[in-house]
């Protein structure tokens, strides 16, 4: 068994749970040289379908990762639900409704990948990185102060030692042991007393084109069979009227469970390869940091599976405070840039809270672009800047996100806009004619397209379509962080990131 003696004695960054949120932060970290270690009380990955609906604005993110192309070729798309009654089809609904991508918004309808391929895939890209998850090794306790956290880790051999680190961030899950030692109260509501149970299981007799289902998504004795595709199994979501029931999810009582509530018999249900039970709820963290802790994706907010938010939220809280450590950490940054993460990430958790609990009791199975999370940003947060006056209504705004745009180099080469924007940099947009300071910092890059000597070209004008004419910065985590017509206040936002703006000399 692995023991804590090859754990390194000071990290940058130690994150406790290595489920979609820890690993898409380890990842992050990893690609800017930030010293990270992931822990992870369970000896491999976690098993288990899951939250399997990765939404078009995380396909954004796993492309700036590099991971799309292998979440594009694991998942699928979500099959019409088949409705069941007295032992045949009498109904198909179209559930995921299929969106229409767009220059700006290339990725448009949701996918389906099970969590375990999700982790898997990210995990991946974080060792690919050079990142680190030690399996087997649990976060015991810990204590913080000016300078640092000190972490009490267990290893599975039972050996402890302690690790330090800049900064602590909880990504254990809704139980979250850090967010308890903290003292961090969960706001929050119980979304349905009523238990529901998950299962991965093999089984003949159903066609996988559709997403069987027996009964309503609500307060019913439902079952609902789902085949992800490119897989051999089905997912199991079962629910119970009675409030007092303690679902049982041992093998034998899940293949029971089927063959009560369906026309399935027992011998056609086979191998469960995992079961879990759970009460849904929605609870919002008071505070997303305290001190050098910091609380992400289950740990700082607990959502009903319905809407295929929770999943997503996680990975892009990881999105948004990856690049503000490593502006800390690796860049000078003052401290006080990350308290800009619970500023704008506690507002968009408790937004989606509140659609995803609507949505569950609801009963709606219907999803459409408004689960997308396209639409997410941070006009009003702490780090957005707009200096332009004068704009369209749903003109391009500061704190909005960047769009895509298809362009060609000079030469006419093809090259979007999301190719120049990926990886951990800034990225300094001119379209048109304003002006482009000189910069000088492998943090930040500039584009010029269009105006004089581009190095894009629009012939077909998606560019300025999505973002009018003027000068741009864009985060790394893909936000517009400042708008204006001119560079004259570039100096004082560059320097919050810790990236001084060089004195000008021509371009």
């Amino acid at each position: 068994m692995a023991g804590t003696d090859t754990l390194p004695a000071h990290v940058d960054v130690l994150i406790s749970g290595a489920g979609p949120t820890g690993l898409a932060l380890g990842l992050d970290l990893a690609r800017r040289g930030v010293r990270a270690l992931v822990l992870e009380r369970l000896d491999r990955l976690a098993p288990g379908t899951r939250g399997n609906g990765i939404q078009p604005r995380t396909q954004e993110v796993y492309e700036d990762f590099g991971v799309l192309d292998a979440v594009l070729e694991s998942g699928g798309t979500y099959p019409p639900r088949g409705i069941w009654a007295d032992g045949r089809m009498i109904d198909e609904q179209v559930m995921v409704e299929p969106g229409v991508p767009t220059p700006a918004a290339p990725y448009s309808t949701m996918l389906l990948l099970p969590q375990w391929r999700n982790l898997e895939i990210q995990y991946a890209r974080l060792t690919e990185l050079g990142g680190t998850v030690a399996f087997g090794t649990g976060l015991d306790s810990f204590t913080q102060d000016a300078y640092g956290v000190a972490a009490r880790v267990t290893g599975a051999d039972g050996t402890t030692r302690t690790v330090r680190a800049s900064y602590l961030v909880a990504a254990d899950g809704g139980r979250s042991p850090v967010r308890k030692a903290l003292g961090v109260t969960m706001t929050g509501q119980s979304v349905a007393p009523y238990p529901m149970l998950l299962a991965d299981i093999r089984l003949d007799g159903l066609d996988r084109e559709h997403w069987h289902m027996w009964g309503e998504f609500r307060a019913t004795d439902f079952v609902s069979l789902l085949p992800p595709e490119k897989y051999d199994y089905f997912l199991l979501m079962a629910g119970f009227m009675d409030p007092g029931t303690a679902p049982d999810i041992s093998p034998d009582a899940v293949r029971e469970l089927i063959a009560e509530r369906t026309h399935l018999t027992l011998d056609q249900l086979g191998e469960v390869r995992w079961s879990s039970a759970f009460r849904p709820n929605a609870a919002l963290a008071d505070r997303f940091r305290l001190g050098r802790v910091f609380l992400a994706g289950d740990a700082a907010h607990v959502h009903s599976p319905a809407g295929g938010q929770g999943l997503n939220t996680s990975v892009q809280d990881a999105y948004n405070l990856g690049w503000k450590l490593g502006q800390v950490i690796r860049h000078g940054a003052p401290d006080s840039l990350l308290d800009s993460y619970e500023a704008e990430r506690r507002p968009v958790a408790e937004s989606i809270l509140a659609t995803s609990t609507r949505l569950h009791r609801s009963g709606d199975m219907r999803r459409g672009s408004d689960l997308h999370q396209m639409g997410v940003g941070y006009p009003d947060g702490p780090l957005t800047t707009e200096r332009r006056t004068g704009l369209a209504d749903g003109a391009l705004r500061a704190g909005n996100r960047a769009p895509d745009a298809p362009c060609t180099t000079p030469d006419g080469t093809p090259r979007r806009l999301f190719e120049v924007f990926q990886g951990p940099h800034f990225t300094l947009l001119a379209v048109g004619d304003a002006e482009l300071p000189p910069l000088d910092g492998e943090m930040i890059r500039t584009c010029r397209v269009g105006g004089p000597a581009p190095d894009l070209l629009d012939s077909e004008g998606h560019a300025r379509d999505a973002y009018g004419e003027g000068l741009f910065l864009v985060r790394p985590d893909g936000y517009v962080a400042y708008a204006a017509d001119d560079a004259s206040g570039l100096p004082d936002e560059l320097a919050r990131y810790g990236m001084p703006l060089a004195a000008p000399s021509g371009r």
